[in-house]
């Protein structure tokens, strides 16, 4: 082997490779961790990437996901063109068709729908990717609908909601001077390792945690001081306990209460029916494990929560059960404390960077006057309330009931229609629409059922705003070549809004034009961003101290911290309570039939929703769709290792591989969503569902579970 293949074989960056280094990043996740990459580059092509050292977050580490970003941007099934539906909705039929047919077909459809019926009949709908959501709302608004909405329907959201509802704003735990970590659902090593790393850091100087988690973890078996196991759902009868304790003992901040915190009053008298008589009865843990975690949070001079808005609000209790939760740090003085939860600043795209920008303000400020109330308004209205925007739960009951008024269309962006509970309804739903359109990098199950297949390019391919913690901002570039003819989602967004000719100059305007005016209030601009390859800080922003939110008041209507929501108090009508009260979180079905809890929520390391079930390297590291189950089940229903079992509910079966494990307790199985061959969601009731948010009982159904009978 001569020296210059030697070379090009290593991919070793230099004039005579050809192979340059770009920094790009990564986006799969958009936008919980967006990690910096060095992409190594050929004839536009990534032959490499790898970790990159100067990103302020990521540091030069990624995840299993992100390592296999190269075959996930290369997928074979990656769409190259505009395509149009030739045959029956969803018989995969297409043929491609250049973009300025497709934009024009868009335009002459959606805008004769709006004739017809009104803009309300058309939704909007943003998937993954998240990064061009302001956008995607502004493009709803200026077409005359509210009926913009995203996979936050079933995705974080109820957690702010609970933000919200108590404080005002959203806050994140400030670990970095906490003596005690409460981990409440904790599993970063599967789900954001740079939050183990810093837990890790922060154990070796002192730093106590708790994990809370039905099943055992890593973090469970490596950074737990104390366990506490509760069964799924069961988190506010557990939070609401320990309240009680802390309460009982006055193990609370009497001082900071009296001054601060709303409904200590009528708080303080709920809790009382959570103690040593029923806790494990209702949560499954010990009730002196739990008087354990009260003396640790007592003995310790702060504690702040792990945050986690998936495996928290996935049931019908969810939004109360976060509340709770929440509710800890009023009674022990650690919200807008050192060491407990920080207020934080909405940056961007959810972002709390530490600086505001005004992306809300650019999506929102053609929002319709006079115009119907969005899909989902009625059944949820704290929701519709607080988010102003659809709860895509119910999208599919009112396409196929056309109450209280018709959707006949939807333009979506990365649609997955799987993330919906009972999702065959929701297919049919998709199948009566009279128009729909999917924008992905895949041919997905939801862009077959398309009329209109547009083709999106990754985040490789594109350049976008990034922010992260730490006053840091970056304008990313495109690394490689894009793949066939596909554009970036805010390009087709903008060139979408000149066809329809809506008027909105400024949307018209393009991407980096509107981020002119979301970054106006900051001491940088788009320009000097898009000069420097890295991620820079913010110059000139000021951060508000510990304690300052407090004294100025909260963004609630008492101003305090709010155990009893005035908001919700006001509005009898939605028949919610104040309180974060606390109900059984399985639903009705007969228990004989159906003795076992499905979770659906829990975490594998190869895997975000459906995104990498086909990406070959990721694939590899769990083959086939397995469920894990007790030993002790296993051994009652004589199944093994490696067997076929089914997973069974009122709704519909699905066959899975089985994986009998002491890490999951009796009578639960947890399985990993967003297979084709075995569909979860598909044996997930519609109507088993949080009223406060909508969010769907992912973690908490009651099923059926057994060994296949082979033919």
């Amino acid at each position: 082997m001569d020296s210059l293949e030697a070379l090009i074989k290593a991919k070793i960056p230099c004039p005579e490779t050809g192979i340059k280094v770009c920094h790009t990043v990564c986006a799969i996740c958009s936008p919980a961790n967006n990690c910096g990459v060095n992409a190594y580059v050929k004839d536009g092509k990534m032959v490499k990437l790898e970790g990159m050292d100067e990103h302020p977050q990521s540091k030069g580490r990624l995840c299993v996901k992100g390592l296999s970003g190269r075959q996930f941007a290369y997928r074979e099934d990656r769409i190259l063109t505009p395509l149009r539906r030739t045959g029956e909705r969803g018989e995969g039929k297409f043929e491609p068709i250049s973009w300025e047919e497709a934009y024009r077909e868009i335009a002459a459809k959606l805008t004769g729908i709006k004739a017809e019926y009104g803009a309300d009949a058309v939704a909007f709908f943003g998937g993954y990717n998240k990064w061009y959501r302001p956008w995607l709302r502004r493009l709803a608004h200026s077409f005359g609908t509210m009926n913009f909405g995203t996979e936050s329907s079933t995705c974080m959201t109820a957690g702010w909601m609970a933000w919200k509802t108590a404080a005002g704003q959203l806050a994140r735990p400030d670990m970095a001077h906490s003596d005690l970590y409460l981990g409440w659902a904790l599993n970063p090593y599967y789900s954001g390792y740079g939050k183990a790393t810093a837990i890790e850091n922060r154990r070796a100087k002192g730093m106590k945690v708790i994990v809370i988690d039905p099943k055992i973890t890593p973090a469970v078996e490596r950074l737990c001081d104390l366990y506490l196991r509760p069964y799924p759902g069961t988190d506010g009868a557990l939070a609401l306990c320990m309240g009680n304790i802390l309460i009982e003992n006055g193990w609370i901040d009497e001082p900071y209460i009296e001054k601060y915190v709303h409904g200590f009053a009528q708080y303080k008298e709920y809790v009382k029916q959570f103690n040593s008589t029923n806790v494990e009865a209702l949560t499954g843990v010990p009730y002196e494990k739990v008087f354990e975690a009260c003396r640790m949070i007592h003995e310790s001079k702060s504690m702040c929560i792990n945050e986690n808005s998936a495996p928290i609000p996935h049931h019908k209790n969810g939004f109360q059960n976060y509340r709770a939760i929440m509710a800890l740090l009023a009674l022990t003085g650690n919200y807008d404390r050192e060491g407990g939860q920080l207020p934080g600043l909405h940056s961007f795209t959810h972002q709390m960077a530490g600086f505001t920008t005004r992306d809300e303000e650019f999506a929102e400020v053609t929002e319709p006057k006079d115009t119907k109330p969005a899909v989902g308004a009625e059944r949820f209205p704290l929701w519709y309330y607080m988010e102003k925007e659809m709860q895509c739960v119910d999208l599919a009951r009112q396409i196929l009931e056309e109450k209280p008024y018709p959707v006949k269309a939807i333009f979506a962006m990365g649609m997955n229609y799987r993330m919906l509970p009972d999702d065959k309804t929701v297919r049919k739903a998709l199948l009566k629409l009279d128009f729909f359109v999917d924008t992905d990098l895949f041919m997905t199950d939801t862009a077959m059922l398309a009329d209109i297949v547009l083709p999106v390019c990754t985040s490789y391919e594109r350049g976008e705003l990034e922010t992260y913690p730490g006053c840091y901002a970056w304008y990313t570039k495109p690394a490689i070549d894009r793949v066939g003819e596909s554009k970036s989602d805010a390009e087709i967004i903008c060139d979408l809004a000149k066809e329809l000719k809506l008027g909105d100059a400024e949307l018209e305007a393009g991407y980096e034009k509107n981020l002119d005016f979301i970054l106006k209030d900051l001491d940088i601009t788009v320009e000097e961003l898009k000069i420097s390859d890295v991620p820079v800080r913010v110059p000139n922003v000021k951060h508000a101290a510990p304690g300052e939110h407090l004294e100025r008041g909260l963004l609630t209507p008492t101003g305090k911290f709010e155990l009893y929501s005035e908001l919700i108090a006001s509005h009898p009508e939605w028949h919610l309570d104040p309180l974060p009260t606390y109900c059984e979180p399985l639903d009705d079905a007969d228990p004989a039939v159906y003795p076992y809890r499905l979770c659906s929520g829990d975490r594998i390391p190869n895997a975000i929703h459906s995104r990498f079930h086909k990406v070959k390297w990721a694939r590899s590291l769990r083959p086939y769709p397995t469920a894990e189950l007790s030993v002790e089940d296993a051994k009652e229903l004589g199944i093994k290792e490696g067997d076929d079992m089914e997973l069974f509910t009122e709704r519909g079966c699905i066959c899975v591989k089985a994986k009998p494990t002491h890490k999951v307790p009796k009578s639960v199985v947890f399985f990993y969503h967003g297979y084709s061959e075995a569909d979860v969601n598909s044996l997930m009731s519609g109507t088993h569902v949080d009223p406060y948010s909508g969010f769907p009982a992912y973690n908490s159904t009651r099923c059926g579970m057994r060994k296949k009978v082979q033919a």
